[in-house]
């Protein structure tokens, strides 16, 4: 049996990663995404937790744009961090780029990230026409 895939990626002007993946792909009225804290050179931005989350989420911000969606699409956040202290400024960071209701997520601590240098990674889920 074959089945029929209407995965399309999204074009976005992130940089391109030299990884075998894409920024974001929609499917079947889903978006998938995993976002981390690069400038437009692919360097993972310097200033800290506060500094890396706003880069996150404006590289999101952006990724929604391209697939004409706003942040109020998002269904589904899932937050990554390297330190549990982060957590509080991720929420703070958060709280800008969101508004209720908001979105379903889980926040975990885990011991790395792909990046060494990288401190948080969010992987989002969002409602796309």
């Amino acid at each position: 049996m074959t089945t029929h895939s209407t995965k399309q990626a999204v074009k976005t002007s992130l940089y391109a990663s030299k990884s075998p993946l894409e920024w974001a792909v929609t499917n079947n009225g889903t978006l998938y995404t995993a976002q981390i804290p690069i400038d437009e050179n692919g360097e993972v931005v310097a200033g800290g937790i506060e500094a890396q989350t706003r880069q996150t989420l404006d590289n999101l911000k952006h990724t929604l744009e391209c697939a004409n969606v706003g942040m109020d699409s998002v269904l589904q956040v899932l937050i990554y961090v390297t330190d549990r202290e982060y957590l509080k400024t991720v929420n703070q960071v958060y709280a800008e780029y969101f508004t209720t209701p908001y979105p379903n997520r889980a926040a975990l601590v885990i011991s790395g990230l792909a990046r060494e240098e990288m401190l948080v990674e969010l992987v989002v889920y969002a409602a796309v026409p």
